[in-house]
């Protein structure tokens, strides 16, 4: 029996063995269709509580980036469906949308409503891709006033030190270089390159944060001696495309030295530590199961820049481990086809909970596997 195993809670849901990426795909789909539904506002609920049976209030941050993978599962399905269901995730934050720009911190339930760099960052993907699919001008308009508040938010150097959100413990964060890569593709998209200077500016930042071994500094959520994989792979995948957007091969090469660092800590189960220290040791015994999803993202999408398949045997384990623990049959609708935080169930990250956010990074995890196929 493995190490993780062994550390199964006796209340832990067993896995489901599941290994067909079409059926998993579907499930998630449809769990986070459940996630919408739930909120009743356009937006989707951040996550489920297992134990509570209680739904969380919408999230802004991560309905922003969901928008694109519903129109992507639309397209890759023919279920327009998921299309319409993205449109008015998109239609949502548009309406949430604060006066300056930015885009609030927290749920929407949440007591302080203040704008965070990190949560507009990820909104910017879902009004990039709601105007591209339906060319409604608000959508425009909503990307840009984000955009030219994440322009006007950022120090000299490159980082972004205000407008930090108040429920994470660090305001200086490498894996910022998410945000980075939001507005990198927007300004690609609309022939703006001052967001594209920008975004390279922050890369430029986190870079000197970087050690010999390619881990970064100020990287995690919480404790930056342990960073998340969670965090980390944040951080590599906005320093890989924006350096593909502004054909900076040096900012590819860092995220493929985080990227291979990362692999060789994977287990033999596909799963990777949830933490990881500065030596790249396992640092957690549990699992961050959305971390497993974003580097199998990471490696597949090195495989397609670079033509080194020898990315792919990595991605395709994290996928298949992620595909092993969704439960398809749970009679408990907030639990089916969905993601948990940690494996275990009760691991240190988002404990007893389903986060929207698992569920979208499995999701275009499974989608760049099957597409490859």
């Amino acid at each position: 029996m493995n190490v993780l195993a062994k550390l199964l809670p006796r209340r832990s849901i067993r896995p489901s063995a599941n290994a067909d990426p079409l059926r998993g795909l579907q499930a998630a789909v449809e769990w986070l269709a459940r996630a919408q539904d739930a909120t009743g506002s356009g937006g989707v609920s951040a996550s489920y509580d297992a134990v509570k049976r209680q739904w969380a209030g919408a999230y802004p941050e991560t309905t922003g980036y969901i928008i694109p993978t519903l129109f992507r599962y639309a397209e890759f399905s023919g279920d327009t469906a998921y299309r319409e269901r993205a449109i008015r995730m998109a239609a949502w934050e548009s309406d949430i949308q604060l006066a300056g720009g930015g885009v609030r911190a927290g749920t929407l339930d949440a007591a302080q409503v203040v704008p965070t760099i990190f949560n507009t960052g990820q909104v910017l993907f879902g009004w990039l891709a709601a105007w591209q699919e339906t060319h409604d001008a608000r959508f425009r308009d909503s990307l840009v006033r984000a955009a030219d508040w994440l322009v006007a938010a950022q120090d000299e150097d490159g980082a972004w030190r205000r407008f930090a959100s108040p429920f994470a413990a660090h305001a200086l964060n490498t894996y910022n270089t998410r945000v980075a890569f939001g507005l990198a593709q927007a300004g690609h998209a609309l022939g703006e390159p001052r967001y594209v200077e920008t975004a390279v500016r922050n890369v430029q930042w986190a870079l000197t944060q970087m050690h010999p071994n390619g881990w970064l500094e100020n990287n995690d959520l919480e404790n930056n001696a342990r960073p998340l994989t969670h965090t980390i792979a944040y951080a590599a995948r906005g320093i890989l495309e924006v350096g593909l957007i502004a054909a900076r091969t040096d900012f590819v090469d860092a995220a493929a030295r985080i990227a291979k660092a990362v692999a060789a800590a994977q287990r033999r189960d596909g799963a990777l530590p949830g933490r990881l220290d500065a030596e790249w040791q396992p640092a957690a015994r549990w699992t961050c199961v959305t971390g497993n999803a974003q580097m199998a993202i990471i490696w597949q999408r090195l495989a397609m820049e670079t033509g080194d398949h020898a990315w792919l045997p990595a991605a395709e384990r994290a996928n298949a481990f992620n595909l092993s623990i969704q439960n398809l049959t749970a009679a408990d609708a907030g639990v089916r086809g969905g993601l948990p935080g940690s494996h275990p169930l009760n691991g240190g990250y988002m404990k007893n909970r389903y986060p929207n956010w698992a569920a979208k990074f499995f999701m275009d995890a499974l989608m760049l596997q099957l597409e490859a196929g």
